[in-house]
């Protein structure tokens, strides 16, 4: 039996390539519903509005977070008969044309949640400024020195979920921050439950329009977030 696949996408301020992307993951020759979750500050009209069968559009209003989002889309899509979810960037920065490959990979292995990882050996990062690149290899080996759960990366959001992973997380998932911490807290909660994690290789672009979320004050809470999940993670097995 084929499975059912959803992709979460969030967005925020990404009028200059949402629209492009749905049209993308349109032309992929698989069966598949795409649930936007958007906290843009006004209506994307065109996406409200949107007659595309397989396509739900969810506003929340105001910016609530990345990782706050992703869960309030799982749980949405939780609800459906979905065996197979995946999130992804609105920003191009993970290639919707990975997506069938990444898919069937996670098929074959069983996998329970699959991280498309910037640090394998054959991955690529392309056009990233040296200070976030520099950024993202200090919060990744903190995190693995921190939690422990061996995966390279830690912070990038092309994965893709089992059902009993989804559970997990929506249930007990966003308790310690918002923002790429979300992403850290996941990865912990599902390594403590011993379901099956993976990572594959991917190509990691840079965006080449709109602007990113990422600020200081992001920054300075996924690290706080970080440190809670360190003080907490023996704590979670119990829960």
């Amino acid at each position: 039996m084929k499975k059912k696949i959803v992709i979460i996408i969030p967005t925020y301020k990404e009028e200059e390539n949402i629209f492009q992307l749905i049209r993308k993951i349109d032309k992929l020759k698989f069966k598949k519903d795409v649930i936007i979750v958007d906290d843009s500050p006004k209506i994307l009209e065109n996406l409200k509005n949107s007659k595309r069968k397989n396509f739900t559009y969810l506003y929340r209003g105001k910016k609530l977070g990345r990782g706050s989002a992703v869960i309030y889309g799982l749980k949405y899509a939780f609800k459906k008969n979905y065996n197979l979810f995946i999130e992804m960037d609105a920003d191009f920065s993970h290639n919707p044309n990975e997506l069938m490959s990444k898919i069937k990979f996670f098929n074959k292995n069983s996998i329970d949640l699959l991280v498309a990882s910037r640090y394998k050996k054959n991955s690529i990062i392309k056009n990233w400024p040296l200070q976030r690149t520099i950024l993202s290899r200090m919060s990744n080996f903190l995190a693995r020195s921190l939690l422990g759960v061996p995966v390279t990366d830690y912070t990038n959001g092309f994965r893709f979920y089992s059902k009993r992973s989804v559970k997990i997380i929506i249930t007990k998932c966003g308790k310690i921050g918002d923002g790429f911490i979300i992403l850290s807290e996941i990865l912990l909660r599902i390594f403590q439950m011993k379901y099956k994690i993976m990572e594959t290789n991917t190509i990691f672009v840079d965006r080449k329009r709109g602007e990113s979320s990422v600020s200081l004050s992001l920054i300075f809470n996924s690290l706080l977030g970080l440190f809670k999940l360190y003080i907490n993670k023996n704590q979670f097995k119990k829960l």
